[in-house]
């Protein structure tokens, strides 16, 4: 791999990696990775899904979906200048820690008590093959890692979770999730960075730490990536509940029972 730097802006979800990332991009001029997010790759795969009422198979291809498309993603992004530099809002080993940790709380951590339990009971005969899937997905993307990524950023749990109805996890899955992708990345040998502070704290700081070249007022860097972070998620939204149908009593009975 060439020299240039790939950096990851490592975290779980609400630690604004997405507006961090983004900020950093505008200020450098690195290219950002422009995958889809995983909401919007639900639109797409099961219009009309919640993601707390998805099941095992469907969680499995969603994330599959994701790694194609990060993947996809970077080798664009590597292409696009000379230094073969890029910034990536995570890594291909989110879909992993997610999955291992859902394997400790439950498939569905951001459904209601009940839709747990009975996920719970019901997915028994199904954990053996998932931490199987598992071993063999973390192979393929911890050695993808090694190979592509050259420094981890990792954004702690510093602010509360954003409640926007969407957000397939619970405050415990945000926690575990955290220790578990710093865990990983140095399994691998990465040193994470740990950049805490507001937005146009963090992005000065990785630029400092990083000297990395400057194109933009970081300041104006983090007012326009909130812009079109906010014109993003809008869109993806309004698509969601565009889509979305509430399942009849019917319906809700064969998704709880549906591991």
């Amino acid at each position: 791999m060439n020299n240039g730097k790939r950096i990851v802006i490592s975290g779980t979800y609400s630690t604004g990696k997405t507006t961090t990332t983004t900020a950093l991009s505008l200020a450098t001029g690195i290219p950002l990775i422009n995958a889809l997010s995983a909401r919007e790759i639900l639109t797409d795969l099961y219009p009309g899904r919640r993601f707390q009422d998805m099941t095992l198979d469907e969680l499995l291809a969603l994330g599959l979906k994701r790694l194609e498309e990060r993947i996809r993603a970077e080798n664009e992004a590597y292409m696009m200048n000379e230094t073969h530099s890029f910034i990536s809002d995570g890594s291909v080993l989110n879909e992993l820690i997610y999955g291992t940790v859902r394997m400790k709380v439950g498939i569905n951590p951001g459904s209601t008590v009940p839709h747990r339990i009975i996920k719970r009971v019901l997915g028994i005969p199904y954990k053996r093959f998932l931490r199987t899937y598992l071993d063999s997905y973390g192979v393929v993307v911890k050695n993808h890692a090694k190979e592509w990524y050259t420094d981890v950023i990792h954004l702690p749990i510093e602010f509360p979770m954003v409640s926007d109805g969407h957000r397939p996890v619970s405050e415990k899955y945000r926690i575990l999730s955290d220790i578990e992708i710093l865990e990983t990345f140095r399994e691998l040998g990465f040193i994470p960075n740990i950049v805490t502070g507001n937005v146009e704290e963090r992005v000065k700081k990785i630029i400092n730490d990083y000297k990395l070249p400057q194109t933009m007022d970081v300041s104006e860097a983090c007012v326009k990536a909130k812009i079109i972070i906010s014109k993003s998620r809008d869109a993806v939204s309004e698509k969601i509940i565009s889509q979305y149908k509430e399942p009849t009593i019917k319906e809700k009975i064969k998704i709880a029972t549906r591991y």
